[in-house]
């Protein structure tokens, strides 16, 4: 009998088992798995898949089955399994053929019995992980080292374990036909606008495909649609847990993906992308310079060749001080060009470190450094200035937290190069220009990017250029909308105290 599209159990046995193998190959699979048993004089079949199910907690609840007698199990043997011979938690009863199918591929196991209509589906799922590791991209000098994994439930109980608070919310997605991949939205019920909640549920609900085996970023490219061309990212991505539990105290929205150590924080502007975590881990005058250096360093990173290139060209542009800038030996290659190869040497030994084992990974960037940076001067092949300058910025491409932001700015960097070759200084104003309104019109999730600089709140814009010390981080940024706007309030007896204290 089909109901609502789906097969509901038969309370024949056999007539289960036929459906179920047609529809997940359970003779064609090596690693789907069935036990027949009888418990409690009621023929049972256990059907799992190897490798998904932990073999030690289902022996302990079998243990307590096997001896049951057949005056135990009766009336309504599934109902009496469920409610007094099974002592563990995560077990619950299923109606339909399709709910096995999903939730066995799934990891749970599940448990039918010859002559009742229903199933019983108990989650020992157990999968291979690693330990909770530091994160590479981010690591701090001083804080915690942990970091998200690739298991789900792994990921959301580190988050658990930084917030306790009861209207921290947990809401559960399946995407993809075929893979059924598990998504969960995170945020705290009383601080996130609900309406920003609420369109990011719809634009995962609204995700049909078969599958998203890149993870989350196949999920972020499914709800920030027209992002195609746009390299700037539109959301944030982060696997330190401690940065995705204060990103939610301001009100942003988590999405984990399953088999993603990778946790995307959206809303998220030009500005959030250049936040560390260290900058917090630091005394707030530190933190200040940090930061400094930090927004030095992506300035470098993008108009540094191209503001060079431009004085080198033009040298009745060039002031007095600026004397020095220029090659003082040419080379037959033009300087644009000698500026994309850099380009493109540079990412090809980044790609080269990262395709290397590790062992050897230290060897490749020494060779490349020292053995062709050197010889490509020597054969003038770089000018010494275009090596020197393209080593500084790819220091302050490497300063940039996001490396999708890294990314981003990198084309910038080429464009204002090439747009500087062809046209000279107004190329250069003009591709400015072109880039400030582009990012100016950028949104995420319906937040301008260059918030707080445009729209103008000097308020954030000072927090954003000054690592604000946390006694006085009252308020959470007035953007997201929250629905709590205060982040802590100092009660009347200590504000007494700090105007004696003044």
């Amino acid at each position: 009998m089909e109901t609502e599209g789906k097969t509901r159990i038969s309370k024949d046995l056999e007539e289960n088992l036929r459906q179920l193998d047609a529809a997940m190959g359970i003779k064609k699979n090596f690693d789907v798995l069935t036990r027949e048993m009888v418990i409690g004089g009621k023929k049972t079949v256990l059907l799992f898949v190897d490798g998904l199910t932990n073999d030690q907690t289902v022996t302990l609840v079998l243990q307590n089955l096997v001896a049951l007698e057949r005056a135990e199990m009766c009336p309504d043997s599934l109902k009496k399994l469920f409610r007094e011979h099974i002592g563990y938690t995560e077990v619950n009863e299923v109606e339909y053929l399709e709910d096995i199918v999903d939730k066995v591929l799934g990891g749970p196991m599940a448990i039918l019995l010859d002559g009742s209509e229903k199933a019983l589906i108990l989650d020992a799922r157990i999968y291979p992980v690693r330990s909770p590791e530091e994160p590479d991209l981010e690591r701090v000098i001083r804080g915690s080292r942990d970091g998200f994994v690739e298991t789900l439930i792994f990921n959301t109980a580190l988050i658990r374990r930084r917030i306790r608070d009861p209207k921290l919310r947990m809401e559960y997605f399946q995407v993809g036909t075929r893979s059924k991949s598990d998504i969960v939205v995170c945020y705290i019920e009383d601080i996130a606008n609900p309406e920003l909640v609420q369109s990011i549920k719809e634009k995962i609900e609204y995700i049909k495909i078969d599958g998203i085996p890149m993870g989350e970023k196949s999920v972020e490219e499914l709800i920030t649609p027209g992002s195609f061309w746009n390299p700037f990212p539109k959301v944030r991505y982060t696997e330190r847990p401690d940065v995705a539990a204060m990103h939610l105290l301001e009100g942003h929205v988590l999405v984990l993906v399953d088999t993603s150590p990778s946790v995307i924080i959206a809303p998220a502007t030009y500005f959030h992308h250049l936040q560390h975590a260290e900058e917090y881990r630091q005394n707030p005058t530190v933190g200040v310079y940090l930061r400094w250096v930090r927004f030095i360093g992506v300035a470098v990173s993008l108009f540094l060749l191209p503001l060079w290139f431009l004085l080198a060209s033009n040298p009745e542009l060039r002031p007095s001080w600026l004397a020095f800038v220029g090659v003082e030996k040419p080379t037959e290659i033009p300087l644009i060009f000698q500026f994309i190869l850099a380009e493109i040497f540079i990412d090809m030994i980044r790609l080269a470190t990262i395709h290397t084992p590790a062992a050897l990974a230290t060897a490749t960037g020494i060779i490349a450094a020292v053995l062709i940076g050197e010889l490509a001067t020597r054969v003038k092949l770089f000018s010494e200035e275009v090596v020197l300058y393209t080593a500084v910025v790819a220091i302050g491409t490497f300063l940039t937290p996001s490396i999708e932001m890294a990314n981003a700015n990198k084309l910038v960097r080429l464009g204002l190069l090439i747009l500087t070759a062809l046209f000279g200084l107004p190329g250069f104003v003009f591709g400015v220009l072109v880039i400030f309104v582009a990012l100016a019109l950028n949104k995420s999730f319906g937040i301008p990017y260059l918030w707080p600089l445009i729209p103008l709140n000097l308020k954030a814009l000072g927090g954003v250029l000054v690592r604000t010390p946390v006694p006085v981080l009252n308020t959470r940024p007035s953007i997201l909308k929250p629905v709590d706007q205060d982040r802590q309030v100092v009660a009347a007896p200590v504000r007494k105290r700090m105007g004696r204290n003044k």
